[in-house]
């Protein structure tokens, strides 16, 4: 098969995985009586994300090839994941907080270093081919956002959003890629004898970027962007359906099909992972990143203006705005980590870029958003349907806020040299 195509296939699966349960997740929680806890699950992948990856990625680097430990995550993360699944369909309305946190914990410490293990794996497949992984790797990974698509109607259209059927969807298809992982191309690791410092041993010299201060302010920005990440995925589902509870809208196409219209969003993306090799080349690592934070704020902000009616025109820009604001920043992040670092440390360096903004900037959003969504919304049962009602224009105009106060500190302290516009 040919290599592009078995790393699409790689990637499809890859997110597929995660669509299934990201954007529907806080629904279920809400149904089983933890709405007010959403946020806890939802930085639990970032809090991962802090350590696992940089673990993952060094243990990839050193000793286990990278296409082989991205399949032992997968399977790890799948069966965590359906134990979370089997037991919340026995326990019912009497689901332990304490008990579906912790499988579902363990499920995602195995899957978040994935996304950094699987880029790795990518980019020294290309490599090995003799391909420009900026031209090459657009066209790829967006067979990912392709397989988040997939996951998100197909848990729409089976009634998964609010019950555990989006959990074992996903725990099947990571078992799927586990198996799949023993086609995918060999990644070498390190096997250079010469005695080492404890930092080398360890993989730890993508720290080392820190000390230079181009680097150092890119992966600041990258975390403090980071926080925007795991927002909407978090809230934009609970969000729009919340608008059932009004008759006007209760039978709105968004309220009943909240996850198709949400994956708008990864249908946008679709289209700017394919500009990214054109902005890049033209315009550099700092304006694609500023357009990406531009992109944050018009997102957050035409939330809070829509509605699935007469303002549902505002739900479908911000979906397409998407595209732009998460593209332009992971991908073109995870590019820029690539071109700017020696590739005896490519696995480390993707895993401290991923620690970054997956890991601290998106704990910190996900626990600040639930703080600020417990402030001005609160739940509200009609019939076997539980609704977070409230003051929502708000808490988008406050993200909104944010999102511009990071777009204009990083325009003005990120700096990069000429030989940086083009990566």
């Amino acid at each position: 098969m040919n290599l592009k195509v078995r790393l699409a296939l790689m990637n499809f699966l890859e997110f597929a995985v995660w669509g299934a349960y990201l954007t529907s997740m806080g629904r279920y929680l809400g149904n089983i009586g933890m709405g007010s806890d959403v946020g806890l699950f939802y930085s639990m992948q970032g809090v991962v994300s802090i350590f696992m990856p940089a673990i993952m990625g060094i243990v990839a680097d050193r000793w286990i090839q990278a296409q082989r430990l991205l399949g032992i995550c997968h399977l790890l993360s799948g069966i965590f994941l359906i134990s979370a699944a089997i037991y919340s369909s026995n326990a019912g309305v009497s689901t332990d907080f304490s008990l579906l946190f912790t499988l579902y914990s363990l499920s995602v410490a195995f899957y978040m270093p994935t996304l950094a293990l699987s880029n790795s794996v990518a980019y020294t497949g290309l490599t090995q081919a003799g391909w420009d992984t900026v031209k090459a790797f657009p066209s790829i990974r967006v067979f990912g956002t392709v397989g988040f698509i997939f996951t998100m109607w197909l848990v729409d259209l089976m009634g998964f959003q609010d019950d555990q059927g989006q959990f074992i969807t996903s725990g099947i298809l990571s078992v799927v890629l586990f198996l799949y992982s023993f086609t995918l191309p060999q990644c070498p690791v390190s096997k250079d004898g010469s005695k080492k410092s404890m930092i080398e041993a360890f993989g730890l010299k993508a720290f080392a970027l820190f000390r230079q201060k181009k680097m150092a302010i890119f992966f600041i920005f990258s975390m403090l962007l980071g926080v925007s990440l795991q927002i909407t995925n978090a809230y934009a589902n609970i969000f729009i359906f919340s608008f059932g509870v009004d008759s006007a809208y209760m039978h709105s196409f968004g309220v009943q099909n909240t996850n198709i219209l949400i994956s708008l969003s990864q249908i946008s993306e679709t289209c700017c992972i394919l500009l990214i090799p054109f902005f890049m080349k033209r315009y550099g690592i700092k304006n694609v990143m500023l357009i990406a934070m531009l992109g944050w704020v018009l997102r957050f902000g035409l939330f809070g203006l829509g509605n699935p009616g007469s303002g549902l025109w505002m739900f479908i820009l911000s979906m397409i705005v998407y595209g732009v604001a998460f593209d332009f920043f992971n991908i073109s992040g995870s590019l820029f980590v690539d071109k700017s670092t020696d590739p005896s440390i490519r696995s480390s360096a993707q895993g401290l870029f991923m620690l970054m903004t997956n890991g601290i900037g998106a704990t910190l959003g996900t626990l600040a958003a639930q703080k600020v969504v417990n402030i001005y919304t609160k739940a509200h049962m009609v019939g076997d349907q539980v609704y977070m009602v409230g003051d929502w224009q708000t808490v988008w105009f406050i993200f909104a806020a944010y999102a511009l106060v990071v777009g204009l500190a990083f325009a003005i302290l990120f700096r990069p040299k000429k030989s940086d516009i083009i990566v």
